[in-house]
């Protein structure tokens, strides 16, 4: 059976910094990415012991764990991807355009996404997203690993603000570390992966 595997950062650790420690990186990607990685998997092994055994008692249980991890691994992999040294700045282009159409400037999308993401409670993301049957560009807050966001939807930037993202740089300051992750924003890669979800 195909098991899930870490992906490698697309940078160094510390190529964020100032925005972002590289302490900071190492822990996120080397220690809580690994672990939902590590959890699909398991819970995979798991759920196929159920199916030969034919029990199937602890069923809602193992779908919920395969949910979170899958999910956790899914978002972090997209994150990493979302970010990158000397960007920021403003999207261009197609992307530009369809931020205009659907929240009348990248200064309204900046505002909404930053106070998504800021009211976020307890653990979770803010989400940029594609919506399929609005045609439209859609912000989201994503609880945990799920909930919040409309099925239709597959993000295309997210922030996250679980603390282990920021807390030993930015402590219990979020809007610091949203307000940071703008410097990051990486609206090249995000432009691409717009342009192959729309199409």
């Amino acid at each position: 059976m195909p098991t899930y595997e870490l992906p490698d950062l697309p940078y160094e650790p510390s190529a964020l910094e100032p925005h972002i420690s590289g302490q900071i990186m190492e822990l996120h990607h080397d220690k809580h990415h690994a672990a939902y990685v590590k959890g699909a998997n398991a819970t995979l092994e798991k759920l196929d012991t159920a199916r030969a055994d034919g029990d199937f008692g602890n069923i809602n249980q193992l779908q919920k764990d395969l949910a979170f991890h899958l999910s956790g691994h899914a978002l972090h992999s997209l994150f990493w991807t979302n970010m990158a040294p000397d960007r920021g700045g403003k999207p261009e282009g197609e992307l530009a355009a369809a931020i205009d159409e659907s929240f009348g400037s990248f200064e309204g999308l900046r505002g909404q996404l930053t106070a998504a993401t800021a009211g976020v409670q307890g653990s979770g993301w803010g989400a940029l997203s594609w919506d399929y049957l609005g045609e439209r560009l859609v912000v989201e807050q994503i609880f945990d690993h799920q909930g919040n966001h409309g099925q239709s939807t597959t993000p295309l930037l997210l922030i996250d603000i679980w603390e282990h993202a920021f807390y030993l740089q930015y402590l219990n300051d979020k809007a610091a570390w949203i307000d940071a992750f703008w410097n990051i924003a990486d609206w090249v890669t995000t432009a691409e992966r717009f342009a192959d979800r729309k199409s």
